[in-house]
């Protein structure tokens, strides 16, 4: 309530201080600052008020959830996520806990070797279970899947067998169940006309925005060849749809008010699009940027492309502050801006005299903006540079237009049943050329640049002399010219201050790794490894730990069974059970490898201060081992339960 009376206060001054200017017929200082704080803790209640875990009504405010036992829980299907190895994934929402009405999203896994068949957007599921927190990352550096999950407004998860819940039929048709089904009816009329595997999975992708089907393998050749966009319903596609439907829709501008009906026919027509496609965040924030650019296109007069682009970023925000947080929406926003702003100033530089060179020059400039704009936030979150992308969006743009023309011609026509065999039988050749082409790109290892260690302090003040030096090229005035070096100096300093602090930090690592052992001992820049497995970078774990703590890749490989960290003596027990060594005092131990040993002997033979566990042992022996730790009072870690054991 106290933001809701801050917000209104705020309100009235702004509407205040908005009478006062118009009156002076210029801004003042007053008005954009309190229109900054207005908009400010607009966007704080949007972001507290749409959080669902703030309601009475979330299930985490359910007397029987609070209990920490199974109760009967009725979910509603709301979402179909990729599959891992081992279980089915959907996004449910929660509506009932035994009797008592509730709300929230939770994410549900279904074991693969137990399921019959898929489950399907609004099949409503009953079962009796208890919510599960999901896990923190239990390696250093590792994605946080329960940070991710959070900005979805998922806060638990439940893991079942098929045999463990009952499915009633569906009472209702909700409009993501509605999109699901004419998706599943266009994929049964595909198949029955000859599509599948890569090509199926990469329609998909490329036309209904749907890329559960996609094989990781194909999904990192389109991401080496730093052509992923292209699998990402997003601006791009959407404008291409723009542009045929503008075009269909020339001929209603000769009756009158035409131009009015052929606008709301369009935004019909791309929300009807976007219902399909599955209302993801990619497609909605490209159709309210396209529909905000429609309407644009109409008024009498023309609004600023950057008004259109805050406008519809403002409204999506309003509707979902959690857009916020997706990397998908920052790149694309950024993509955008960065194309309207900069790629004008990169044309100018150079006039070709004829047709062709010219628009290719237009689309090498469209590529090199839009990486500009992008490239410090790709490297913050995915650490590699394509070094062809410039190739990859020279060859592939100019064909996409066609490509999904002639895809939304396709599905048309197979749902209809009258699709051509001549015509199937071209598109796939398309498709395939076009994957064989991305394959090779991704393949010339000598241009992917992988494993790059990159900050968040780092992307700000690139980010900022990004900013600086384009202001600086709008108007080459003194004193731009001063702030682009002074930004340059920053980034001078963010990268001596991060290397000094890699060369500095010392550190004792027990990694978290599933039925194996990882020791990495960190001394400045370097890394040393005890492990009884060959180790690879491409090591989660490991290569994880390399990108983010900044330490060489060329790690050196150790075996051995005791170390000296700082004043700490660590001493690794294996599966040999040898600890009683009398020259040695360890005040550590590690536990690996399931040692078939009196722990309670070791503890009052050696006293240490400290045991851990890692993910080598068996779990029924880890915790017999907790509970004597428990019982002789002494610290107990096991990195299957607490993450990786970090001794700095």
């Amino acid at each position: 309530m106290l933001l809701v009376e801050l917000g209104m206060f705020l309100l009235l001054i702004f509407g205040l201080v908005y009478i006062f200017t118009n009156k002076q017929f210029q801004p003042t200082f007053l008005f954009s600052s309190v229109f900054f704080l207005l908009s400010f803790f607009v966007g704080v209640n949007a972001i507290t008020f749409k959080n669902n875990i703030n309601k009475q009504k979330h299930y985490t405010s359910a007397s029987l959830f609070l209990e920490q036992k199974p109760f009967l829980v009725s979910m509603r299907i709301e979402k179909v996520l990729k599959p891992n190895l081992y279980n089915a994934k959907y996004e449910a929402e929660v509506f009932q806990i035994e009797n008592t009405d509730v709300i929230g999203k939770i994410l549900l896994n279904i074991q693969l070797d137990t399921i019959k068949r898929v489950l399907e957007v609004d099949d409503v599921l009953v079962v009796k279970t208890e919510f599960k927190t999901i896990n923190e990352p239990l390696n250093p550096y590792s994605f946080n899947y329960n940070s991710y999950l959070k900005h979805q407004q998922i806060h638990h998860q439940i893991s079942l067998k098929s045999n463990q819940f009952l499915k009633l039929p569906k009472n209702q048709l909700s409009l993501k169940g509605f999109a699901s089904k004419i998706r599943g009816n266009i994929n049964s009329a595909l198949v029955n006309n000859g599509f599948k595997n890569d090509e199926l999975a990469v329609i998909n992708a490329l036309i209904l925005g749907q890329r559960n089907s996609i094989t990781t393998d194909l999904l990192e050749s389109y991401v080496g060849a730093g052509a992923i966009h292209i699998l990402a319903v997003s601006g791009l596609h959407v404008g291409i749809i723009l542009l045929l439907l503008t075009f269909l829709c020339k001929p209603l501008h000769y009756f009158k008010n035409g131009k009015l009906i052929a606008t709301v026919f369009i935004v019909l027509l791309l929300w009807m699009y976007a219902i399909i496609a599955g209302l993801s965040a990619s497609v909605v924030r490209a159709v309210s940027m396209f529909t905000a650019l429609t309407v644009g296109m109409q008024l009498v007069q023309r609004s600023s492309i950057y008004n259109t682009l805050v406008i519809s970023l403002f409204f999506l925000l309003m509707f979902n502050p959690f857009y916020l947080f997706e990397v998908g929406f920052q790149l694309s926003y950024l993509a955008v801006f960065s194309i309207v702003w900069i790629q004008p100033k990169l044309y100018h530089l150079w006039k070709p005299a004829y047709w062709l060179p010219d628009k290719l020059w237009q689309l090498f400039t469209v590529s090199i903006a839009a990486q500009l704009g992008v490239l410090p936030l790709s490297l913050f979150y995915f650490h590699q540079f394509p070094g062809l992308f410039f190739l990859s969006n020279l060859i592939l743009i100019p064909f996409l237009g066609f490509i999904i023309v002639s895809g939304i011609l396709t599905l048309v026509l197979a749902v209809f049943d009258v699709l051509p065999g001549n015509f199937r039988d071209a598109y796939i050749f398309i498709i395939e050329t076009m994957n064989g082409f991305v394959d090779w790109v991704a393949n010339q290892e000598a241009f992917l640049i992988q494993d790059i260690s990159f900050s968040l302090q780092l992307m700000l003040v690139i980010y900022l002399f990004i900013f600086l030096f384009f202001k600086w090229i709008e108007k080459k005035i003194f004193y731009r010219f001063i702030l682009v070096l002074l930004a340059f100096i920053c980034i001078q300093v963010v990268l001596v201050f991060e290397k000094f602090t890699a060369q500095t930090n010392n550190e004792f690592v027990v990694f978290n790794k599933s039925k194996s052992s990882l020791i990495g001992i960190r001394v400045g820049r370097s890394l040393l490894l005890n492990s009884p497995d060959s180790l690879k970078l491409n090591d989660y774990a490991l290569k994880s730990y390399v990108i983010g703590s900044g330490v060489s890749k060329n790690f050196q490989i150790i075996n051995r069974n005791l170390f000296k960290f700082k004043n700490e003596v660590i001493l690794v027990v294996d599966s040999l059970g040898l600890y009683n060594f009398k020259s040695i005092k360890p005040s550590i131990v590690i536990l690996q490898n399931s040692p078939k040993i009196n722990l309670e002997r070791l503890l009052k033979k050696i006293k240490p201060t400290l045991i851990v566990a890692d993910g080598s042992n068996y779990v029924s022996l880890v915790m017999q081992w907790e509970k004597t730790c428990v019982k002789n009072k002494t610290p107990f870690h096991s990195t299957m339960q607490k993450g990786a054991f970090i001794l700095k």
